[in-house]
């Protein structure tokens, strides 16, 4: 099977990609990766640097049909577009890191659970460590989403208030 994203332009301005695995194929990233996508995706929406639209087809998995997914919203065609500059989304990690960035939020945004792991500052969100390692390595799900219950497995009770959890990964 090829492993390379086919990348085209639709004549109503979007670009499409043809990626040779489902979302659940993707590979995993380093935690740092995932981190500096954060950091990079943040600053081109501060930018507002918008981007083109994009519409993304998986290869099918046994008989189940391509999952097909449009990244239409502003906010995430800024992610969506920085990550590509600084990436490449024509490859399965950038892609890999531009899913897992776009997944992360959603959960965020979901998973009251996951409130102990993050924290939202004037200056941002600060990450901790133990949830950007699970973001990182824990397969998208056919949505290209994360599993909140397996996300949360993967997460130390440890790192909840009062059991002397380290400090969040703080951005610039």
């Amino acid at each position: 099977m090829p492993r390379s994203i086919r990348v085209a332009h639709t004549e109503a301005g979007a670009i499409a990609y043809f990626v040779p695995v489902p979302p659940e194929g993707l590979p995993a990233v380093a935690p740092g990766d995932l981190l500096h996508a954060w950091n990079v995706a943040r600053h081109g929406a501060v930018r507002r640097e918008w981007g083109s639209p994009r519409f993304l087809r998986f290869a099918q998995r046994g008989e189940r049909p391509p999952t097909e997914i449009a990244i239409a919203d502003p906010d995430a065609g800024a992610w969506t577009e920085a990550i590509d500059r600084a990436f490449g989304l024509e490859t399965l990690t950038g892609l890999s890191l531009c899913l897992r960035l776009l997944a992360l939020i959603e959960v965020l945004t979901r998973a009251a659970r996951l409130g102990p792991f993050f924290d939202v500052t004037p200056a941002g969100v600060d990450l901790h460590p133990s949830l950007l390692a699970a973001a990182a390595d824990l397969p998208l799900d056919p949505a290209a989403r994360f599993d909140e219950a397996a996300l949360m497995r993967r997460l130390p009770l440890r790192a909840l208030p009062g059991n002397g959890t380290p400090s969040p990964v703080r951005h610039p």
